[in-house]
């Protein structure tokens, strides 16, 4: 069966079409988002769990990297979440993740931490929505993610890579692997996409094509 790849546009119109119109929450498919990313660090012989480090943006693609954060934690894996931004301002998905892991009392920072300590890190910074390049505060991130020893899992896209045409934005996380939601991506198809995407494994978290829907039904 040949892979499907997808625009940026695309999947945020099949991600409204499945939470506007047929109805599941945005944090229910966070959710799931979250498990596959978890069951992928968990189980790939990629990553070293003796200490894990989730950078997360205030968007939704960080709201998935808190809620890896929980799963993480609850399978008694060691884990911090830096969050880059304002949390005020971060998406409502976001905010109600990051009381979720208060709860818990999972470390969140705010400053940068020494990367030497980490031995896993989850790049939850931005998704496929980036429409223009890195630079300042985030492309120094970028910088230390990529100057770290640890490897990294991105989650849906290497932050910096363009989800269309794989094109470095400025700069681009270098991935050891990716999990990316639905459908794969076409840039993570082209030479970019192979060189920093790493191991991409395609997640099913319940979106699909609202073409391929009306096909099953008819």
């Amino acid at each position: 069966m040949a892979t499907t790849y997808i625009t940026a546009a695309q999947s945020q119109a099949f991600d409204a079409y499945t939470m506007n119109q047929i109805g599941i929450p945005s944090m229910v498919l966070m959710e799931r988002a979250a498990l596959a990313v978890a069951h992928q660090i968990v189980n790939s012989t990629s990553f070293d769990l003796n200490n894990v480090l989730v950078v997360a943006g205030t968007g939704n693609n960080g709201g998935d990297g808190v809620a890896v954060a929980r799963l993480l934690h609850l399978n008694h894996i060691p884990v911090t979440i830096w969050l880059l931004g304002n949390r005020d301002h971060a998406s409502e998905q976001t905010q109600q993740q990051l009381t979720i892991a208060d709860h818990y009392n999972i470390p969140v920072i705010a400053d940068q931490p020494d990367m030497a300590n980490y031995t896993t890190v989850v790049d939850a910074i931005f998704g496929v929505g980036l429409s223009r390049d890195i630079t300042g505060k985030f492309a120094d991130v970028v910088d230390a993610i990529n100057a770290a020893k640890a490897n990294v899992m991105a989650i849906d896209m290497p932050t910096g890579l363009g989800t269309d045409d794989g094109q470095i934005m400025g700069t681009v996380v270098e991935a050891t692997e990716t999990v990316t939601m639905s459908y794969n991506k076409l840039g993570l198809a082209t030479d970019n996409g192979r060189r920093f995407g790493g191991i991409v494994t395609v997640a099913d978290i319940g979106i699909y094509d609202p073409a391929t829907l009306t096909e099953r039904k008819s």
